[in-house]
């Protein structure tokens, strides 16, 4: 959580807003999935590419920077998978407020970041066990599975 002092003396508790995506290859058979650095949260441990938002920035660009900086590929966006506002997410110290992305890859225009251990493309029905995976991203790629199997509307609301 964030504490805020406000121009009126009020303080406030605010949440982060995060994004992360799901990318795609461009045939939709291969997620593109992250394995965090040693020296930050859940080291080693794989993830969708995401971050924070920062401010004065969309949601939009902020999924496109992020796969950007953690992959090293431009990526097209399609549109929000589900929104997260669990307060009880696992493998949270906080509450973040998240804004899971569709997108397909475009081109490889430069390598990862300093966050990132390693990048690697899996396909989708070889997905590594969820014990492999930080956060709750194991789970959020299963509900993606089964969305394409059995298509719901778009975005839904994940609370719990």
């Amino acid at each position: 959580m964030i504490t805020c002092q406000f121009e009126d003396g009020g303080k406030g508790y605010l949440r982060h807003v995060t994004v992360d995506n799901i990318v795609l290859d461009k045939n939709e058979k291969k997620i593109l999935l992250v394995r965090r650095g040693p020296h930050f949260s859940h080291p080693h441990k794989l993830a969708m590419p995401g971050g924070y938002l920062n401010r004065d920035e969309t949601i939009q660009a902020a999924a496109k920077r992020e796969v950007l900086e953690e992959t090293g590929y431009l990526i097209e966006l399609s549109e929000i998978f589900c929104i997260v506002d669990n307060p009880h997410r696992k493998g949270e110290d906080r509450q973040n407020i998240t804004f899971i992305n569709l997108a397909k890859v475009l081109k490889k225009v430069g390598e990862y970041d300093h966050e990132i251990e390693e990048i690697e493309w899996y396909d989708l029905d070889k997905i590594p066990s969820e014990k492999e995976f930080a956060f709750d991203h194991y789970e959020t790629i299963q509900k993606y599975l089964k969305y394409r199997k059995k298509s719901f509307s778009l975005p839904f609301l994940k609370s719990n």
